[in-house]
């Protein structure tokens, strides 16, 4: 009977260890399963020192009406780790099928509202992220995007408040970057998560079979 206990716990420990990145039969390829990685992620909590001041070339202004990130953030996630956030705490992303050799950008049209790309008027303050590894790279709408280390970066319309990561993996091909440009590979889903819908007018997305 001992040794049956024994047994039992260990099985439980491994479990717990197998799905700690991810809710109770998540599967990543049903997009009515459950939400991916992080659900309840809790708020970013430390914060690095600043290592920098901004170094992205001044360019074309976004327009007025589109959302600026003005500053970037180096920070520790519980489970993640080390992540980007902008000022308001969201989690950014890269694209493996962008590059960042020369640094490009291959999100548009309607993968761009679901991954907003994080535009800059050139003068992004840093935190916890050195200089040397971010700069810009102009759009084809004339926009100017924020790159870590070459990497040009996004939010995600899944995340619905700061600090979550529910793009982690989407598709494959989207990942939490690092203060490096780097992905972080830390917390995968199981399976391969698809991504929300392209908001209609007037919404903020929904779940859907997208797969940028």
């Amino acid at each position: 009977m001992a040794h049956l206990k024994r047994t039992t716990v260990v099985v439980a420990s491994a479990m717990v260890a197998l799905t700690a990145c991810a809710p109770a039969g998540y599967d990543g390829t049903d997009t009515n399963a459950a939400q991916p990685v992080a659900v309840a992620a809790a708020e970013p909590t430390v914060t690095a020192e600043p290592e920098g001041s901004a170094s992205a070339d001044a360019g074309t202004a976004p327009r007025s009406d589109v959302r600026l990130t003005d500053e970037l953030v180096g920070r520790k996630l519980p489970r993640m780790g080390n992540v980007v956030t902008d000022q308001d705490g969201w989690v950014l992303y890269r694209f493996d099928k962008d590059s960042a050799d020369p640094p490009q950008s291959n999100c548009v049209d309607k993968c761009a509202q679901v991954w907003p790309p994080a535009l800059t008027d050139g003068l992004p303050r840093l935190q916890g992220v050195s200089d040397d590894k971010v700069g810009t790279v102009t759009r084809q709408d004339g926009t100017r995007q924020i790159t870590i280390g070459g990497w040009p970066v996004y939010r995600y319309i899944g995340d619905k408040k700061p600090g979550q990561w529910k793009g982690q993996g989407v598709g494959g091909t989207w990942f939490v970057v690092d203060r490096n440009g780097k992905k972080n590979l830390t917390c995968l889903p199981k399976g391969t998560p698809k991504a929300v819908a392209p908001p209609a007018a007037g919404d903020s997305g929904g779940d859907s079979g997208y797969s940028y």
